[in-house]
C-alpha cells in the first residue's frame, strides 16, 4: 500500500505541475500576440511555438504542420518568410519576460556565435567557414548571440546573422535571399557591439558583459560599454597590448610555466591572477587603437586576470574594490551560454530550420528563443516553489519512495526529465 500511495502523489503533483506550464505557456503566448496583426498569424504562431516544444522527432516545417494537425507547411512557411510582423519586437517581448523572470541586479550578458550546417549556396549567409560547433570548416551560417545568465538560470536574448563579405559585395544575390539594401557587411565583433548598445536601453537588468578573445579584443564595445557604465569581463588575445601611464606599454604577468614538460596540477595553480594596471583613460584601449577623448568614469579601473579553465588573458573593467575572485566568476559565467546553445538545439529546434531568406532565418531563431526562455522561466519557479517548501518529508516505510525522495523534490524530477530528453507533459 505505501507504494500505491507514493504513485499516487507523483501523479497528482505531476499533474498539478503540467497545470501551471500550461497555464505559463499561455501566457507567454498571449504577451506576443499583439505583435501579430490578423487572427490567423496570431494561431500559427501558436501552433508553430507550441510545435518546437513539443516531442518532435526534427522541428522542420512538415513535421510541425503534422504535429499542428495542419495539411501541410504552407502556413508555416508564410507565417516566416511572406506574413507582416515585427520580429525585433517579439525579440524585445522575450526581453521582457527574461527580465520579470530570470532577471538579478547582478545579471551577465554573454555574447558568443554558434553556427548551423547547412547545404547548398542559396541560404543568406551560408558558406564554407569555420563553425565552433562542428570544430572545422564546414558549409554553414554563423549566428552571433547574447545569453542572459543569473543565478536563476540563462536564455537567449538576442542575436544577429553574420554576412561573409562574399555576401555583402554581392547585390543580386542579397536581394534573391531578401537581404535589406541597407545591411552591409559587419564583423562579428560589430554585431556583439550591436546587440551590447541595444541591451542597456533593454529592461535587463545587466551588471556585467563576458565573452571570449574574439569579441574582447574589439576596442569599440569595450569602449561602448565603459561610456554606457557597464562592467565588463573579456578574454583577449594573448598579444592584446595595453597602454599605460606616462607612454609606458604594459603587459600582464604570464601564468605559472609548466614544470618538467607537464601541467601545473590544479591544487597548485591559483585560480586567478590579477593586476591593477591604472586609470581608465590609461588602458581602455589596444596598441591599434585611435579612441581619444577623457576617462569615462573615474570609479572604475581596469585589470588583467587568468581564469584557471582557461588560460587567456582577460580584461575588466569594474568598479573599484572588485576583487579578482568576482572576476574569475564572471570571467566563468561565459560558459552559460554554451550551455543555452546545447539546451535550445536539442529542446527548440533553432538549428533544424528550413528557411533560405534572411527574414525567415531571423523569425524562426527569435520564435526558438522565446520556447528556450520559456523552459528557462518554468525551470526558474519549480526551482523557487521547491526553496520555498521547507518542511521535509516524513520519512516512509517504503524503499522504493525513500530511495525516490532522496534525489530531490517532486518538481525537480519533472524538470529534468523536461531538460534532458523530451518533454514530459503533453503540450494539447
Amino acid at each position: 500500500m505505501p507504494e500505491l500511495v507514493g504513485f499516487v502523489v507523483l501523479v497528482m503533483v505531476g499533474v498539478d505541475e503540467a497545470g501551471l506550464w500550461a497555464g505559463e505557456l499561455e501566457s507567454v503566448l498571449a504577451r506576443v500576440a499583439g505583435r501579430f496583426s490578423r487572427v490567423d498569424l496570431r494561431w500559427r504562431m501558436r501552433d508553430y511555438v507550441r510545435g518546437l516544444l513539443a516531442p518532435v522527432e526534427r522541428k522542420n516545417g512538415w513535421q510541425l504542420a503534422e504535429y499542428a494537425g495542419h495539411r501541410g507547411p504552407a502556413g508555416f512557411q508564410h507565417l516566416l518568410n511572406g506574413a507582416a510582423w515585427d520580429v525585433d519586437a517579439v525579440r524585445d517581448d522575450v526581453q521582457n519576460y527574461v527580465a520579470e523572470g530570470l532577471g538579478t541586479p547582478d545579471g551577465v550578458l554573454i555574447v558568443d556565435d554558434t553556427g548551423f550546417l547547412k547545404k547548398g549556396t542559396t541560404s543568406a549567409g551560408v558558406q564554407r567557414q569555420y563553425s565552433g560547433t562542428a570544430g572545422r570548416t564546414e558549409n554553414c551560417r554563423i549566428g552571433v548571440f547574447a545569453a542572459y545568465a543569473s543565478a536563476k538560470g540563462r536564455a537567449l536574448v538576442d542575436r544577429e546573422l553574420y554576412l561573409p563579405q562574399s555576401w555583402t559585395s554581392d547585390a543580386d544575390r542579397c536581394r534573391a535571399a531578401k537581404v535589406p539594401d541597407s545591411r552591409v557587411f559587419a564583423t562579428k565583433g560589430e554585431l556583439a557591439r550591436a546587440m551590447t548598445l541595444r541591451a542597456p536601453a533593454s529592461p535587463l537588468p545587466i551588471a556585467w558583459v563576458t565573452g571570449d578573445c574574439a569579441y574582447g579584443q574589439e576596442w569599440r564595445m569595450r569602449r561602448t560599454l565603459e561610456e554606457a557604465g557597464v562592467g565588463y569581463v573579456l578574454a583577449v588575445p594573448k598579444s592584446q597590448r595595453l597602454h599605460a601611464p606616462f607612454g609606458r606599454t604594459t603587459r600582464p604577468s604570464p601564468m605559472p610555466p609548466a614544470r618538467h614538460g607537464k601541467t601545473t596540477p590544479a591544487a597548485t595553480v591559483p585560480k586567478a591572477r590579477a593586476s591593477t594596471i591604472g586609470p581608465p583613460h590609461a588602458c581602455r584601449r589596444s596598441a591599434s587603437s585611435t579612441a581619444t577623448g577623457p576617462p569615462t568614469s573615474g570609479g572604475y579601473r581596469a585589470a588583467a586576470a587568468w581564469p584557471a579553465r582557461t588560460r587567456l588573458p582577460t580584461l575588466a573593467y569594474a568598479p573599484n574594490g572588485t576583487s579578482v575572485a568576482d572576476l574569475v566568476r564572471i570571467a566563468g559565467s561565459r560558459w552559460a551560454i554554451e550551455e543555452a546553445f546545447q539546451t535550445a538545439k536539442n529542446e527548440c529546434g533553432p538549428d533544424q530550420y528550413e528557411v533560405r531568406r534572411y527574414p525567415g532565418w531571423y523569425r524562426h531563431i527569435t520564435l526558438a528563443m522565446l520556447a528556450h526562455v520559456f523552459l528557462s522561466v518554468v525551470a526558474a519557479q519549480a526551482t523557487e516553489r521547491g526553496a520555498a517548501e521547507t518542511t521535509p518529508p516524513a520519512p516512509s516505510a517504503s524503499r522504493w519512495q525513500r530511495r525516490n525522495l532522496r534525489s530531490g523534490a517532486w518538481g525537480s524530477l519533472v524538470i529534468q526529465s523536461n531538460w534532458r530528453g523530451r518533454p514530459a507533459w503533453p503540450i494539447t
